[in-house]
């Protein structure tokens, strides 16, 4: 570890000195109580909070007692978060030190975990923060984008997570849970309406299907109409729609000490792909033109994205006494074709108004991806829980063949096709892991967990035609790399609602490849990339079972990180290594029942980085701006102690319930969330204009439900106070912006079986 520097040892010490302030003042009147998630209030009963099981160690444990940082999102939180259509990426700021943004519309969402993330748009980009669906990690971008409904829990695991999940997860992992089939009968069905023609409605049905056979049906279809104006063509409400549909179906069959869960699950999505809006930003300022509107743009070139994703799983559980066996085998399979105006405005404006449209040059490209296959395998043994001693090891094979096409077109000649590439990539991986938990003392525990990894990767690409007149071209990579990854972690129980945990952990990211040749003659491959992590945490409860508080902090350097350098002027897309990136930080949630009827949860974050590497420089912008770096020879920016692209320093979130008892078994409610993110940089270089400022923005729900909770009623709003901000850039022909989505208001009604 570094030395630290007078702001570290201020945040370190304020964040440790304040969890154990509240963790001691938490427990004098604690019971022996476990943590949880608040669960609606009952009108007339007693509220606490309920106890939440985990299985960020790939078995079911208490969350108070896993020694990871991590933050539990409950089903209420997602419903609420996701009201008006909002895709994965309303888990942006949604939890401490996660962020999430795209440039490539509702399919393709960016996370970033403590800084650490990936802003490659590629098709083939790999990321440091894994999206593991119902066990099986998504590993194509286009696959972990795939809808939010008839959820469990969503995990969020900080920090590397190298042991159990391997490969490709420095940054951490982000875990969804579906619902799984029993014998009960139970379901839900909801509907929403609200403006801008936004429209949700999911509903899961799940029982017995006889003898011991259970199963459960769910499915989603969100909807939004056209709602941005294309003033150059004069069509209105031509762009920002969409049509976004899920299914997921789960059988299980459950005999005494054996267990088979079979998912089959698929998405449709036809709409729009990112709306691109040129020389949105003006030249000194991070701000937008005078007399931006967010409903109108003024482009030539054309938009539209398809995408059809399926997979099918099978987990297999053997209870051989005191062992279980698992197997979990997974298939995914994908294609999209997405196409957008990436220049953002105009070649020829048709008057002189129109001329603040025009771009440098006319911008029209698509990527597909024609075919996307996954196959994983996962075999674990692991001891039943023991007092003293528990264990489990395992095997992992990873398998991946994908397709890439990439295409130019020529606005200004009835956009034919001018450019045209094809990538190919194979991709094996394979993997042994163990890991032992042994309880020293009932005070004092330690884990350990190591996992070594073999990744391979056999890539080309074909350029057929080029829209510079570059000629065919032809070129291959196949970078390997074999790693051993683990963690060693102990823990001190001070009291029954007091748990203090010091971590170590390493992992690492697999040698990629960038190969988007249309506009250049080379292909650009990343060293593997390695991290290691210190954390020291604690994780409390208390007044009589009313109140969670976990925190923790952290330290990070990282060798080797892989960066895309985007666009700039010399518009190629590239992959570089940097050789040091040192990041810490603290981060906390809490969870209280304020009163029986006050629900109020909380979380935070400060996430510092800082790339170590003083002749790494980037080529910036080509649209002009005012680059803040200092340039070396070539006139590249020199990026030495610049903090990672994406990565705020702060994040803040807010969810508060207030409920009214009404009658025997009614009750009125209001419910408001809020989340804030610091300012972010979209680069690897500074400039006055490629940031976004802080942002705040929160939503409201106003209803009415009956039937302790069973129907429900709502208005809503999202996004309340309207903000209007930039979520993301280009910067290679002009300053273009990305803008997030405007208020919605609607109605909302839900009821459970």
């Amino acid at each position: 570890m570094t030395a630290a520097s007078p702001t570290r040892f201020a945040v370190l010490a304020l964040s440790i000195a304040s969890a154990l302030a509240l963790g001691t003042s938490a427990t004098v009147h604690a019971q022996d109580a476990t943590a949880a998630t608040p669960t609606k209030p009952q009108t007339g009963k007693p509220t606490e909070l309920a106890t939440v099981n985990v299985t960020a160690e790939k078995r079911v444990e208490n969350l108070q007692k896993v020694p990871i940082s991590m933050t539990v999102l409950t089903p209420d939180k997602l419903e609420a978060f996701g009201q008006s259509g909002d895709t994965v990426l309303q888990l942006a700021s949604r939890a401490p030190s996660v962020y999430a943004e795209t440039s490539y519309g509702r399919e393709f969402p960016r996370f970033y975990i403590r800084g650490l993330g990936n802003s490659d748009f590629d098709l083939n980009a790999s990321q440091p923060v894994s999206m593991v669906y119902d066990d099986i990690v998504q590993e194509n971008p286009i696959l972990k984008g795939f809808p939010l409904f008839d959820l469990a829990q969503v995990e969020v695991l900080r920090g590397p997570q190298g042991t159990m999940f391997g490969r490709n997860s420095p940054a951490g992992v982000i875990k969804f849970d579906s619902v799984k089939p029993s014998q009960d009968t139970s379901g839900y069905a909801r509907v929403s309406y609200g403006s801008k023609g936004t429209a949700n409605a999911e509903a899961a049905l799940g029982g017995s299907l006889g003898g011991n056979w259970s199963g459960r049906v769910s499915a989603l279809a969100q909807h939004r109409d056209g709602w941005i104006d294309n003033d150059y063509t004069g069509k209105k409400d031509s762009l920002g729609g969409y049509n976004d549909r899920a299914v997921r179906l789960q059988a299980m069959y459950d005999v005494k000490d054996f267990n088979a869960l079979i998912n089959v699950h698929a998405r449709w999505l036809d709409g729009t792909a990112e709306v691109n809006r040129g020389n949105a930003i003006p030249l000194g300022s991070d701000s937008f033109v005078p007399g931006f509107q967010r409903d109108v743009v003024y482009q030539d070139g054309r938009n539209k994205q398809h995408l059809f994703t399926w997979g099918s799983n099978l987990h297999l559980t053997w209870n051989l006494g005191d062992y279980t066996l698992t197997s979990i085998t997974g298939f995914e399979k994908a294609d999209t074709y997405s196409l957008g105006d990436v220049d953002g405005g105009i070649a020829i404006p048709l008057n002189p108004s129109q001329n603040k449209y025009v771009t440098a040059f006319p911008v029209e490209t698509a990527d597909a991806l024609p075919h996307d296959q996954q196959i994983t395998q996962e075999v674990r043994l692991a001891s039943n829980p023991q007092d003293r001693l528990n264990w489990q090891v395992g095997a992992y094979y990873f398998y991946e063949d994908i397709a890439i096409s990439n295409f130019d077109y020529a606005t200004l000649n009835n956009h034919a096709l001018d450019g045209y590439a094809e990538q190919s990539q194979t991709t094996r991986a394979w993997a042994g892991f163990g890991s032992v938990d042994y309880r020293i003392t009932d005070e004092f525990d330690v884990r350990a967990g190591t996992r070594y990894s073999h990744d391979s990767r056999d890539f080309h690409v074909n350029r057929l035609l080029s829209p510079i007149g570059g000629g065919p071209l032809s070129l291959s990579a196949n970078p390997h790399d074999a790693r051993w990854s683990g963690d060693l972690t102990g823990t001190w129980t001070l009291n029954p609602n007091v748990n203090v945990y010091g971590r170590i952990a390493n992992g690492f990211r697999a040698p990629s490849v960038q190969g988007r040749v249309l506009f250049a003659d080379f292909i650009s491959v990343a060293k593997p990339e390695t991290i290691t992590s210190y954390e020291l945490g604690i994780k409390t409860t208390g007044m009589d079972n009313r109140l969670r508080f976990n925190a923790d902090v952290y330290n990070y350097i990282m060798h080797n990180e892989q960066l895309t350098a985007v666009g700039g002027d010399i518009n190629v897309t590239r992959l570089i290594n940097a050789k040091k990136t040192e990041g810490y930080g603290a981060e906390f949630d809490m969870e209280a029942y304020i009163t029986p009827n006050f629900v109020l949860t909380a979380g935070g974050s400060y996430n510092h980085t800082e790339l170590k590497d003083p002749n790494l420089a980037v080529a910036v912008c080509g649209s002009g701006c005012t680059v803040l770096d200092p340039l070396n020879a070539q006139g590249n920016a020199l990026i030495d102690g610049n903090p990672l692209p994406n990565a705020p320093k702060w994040i803040g979130t807010l969810t508060a319930r207030y409920g009214i008892p009404y009658g025997e078994s009614g009750e009125f409610f209001v419910y408001t969330d809020w989340n804030y993110r610091s300012q972010v940089n979209f680069f690897l270089y500074q400039s006055e204009e490629f940031r976004s400022k802080p942002v705040l923005e929160g939503g409201l729900r106003l209803g009415y439900n009956w039937a302790y909770g069973k129907h429900e009623v709502a208005l809503y709003a999202r996004n309340l106070t309207n903000k209007q901000y930039i979520t993301g850039a280009i910067d290679f022909n002009n300053r273009t912006a990305f803008v997030n989505d405007p208020r919605i208001i609607g109605v909302e009604f839900r009821t459970d079986l």
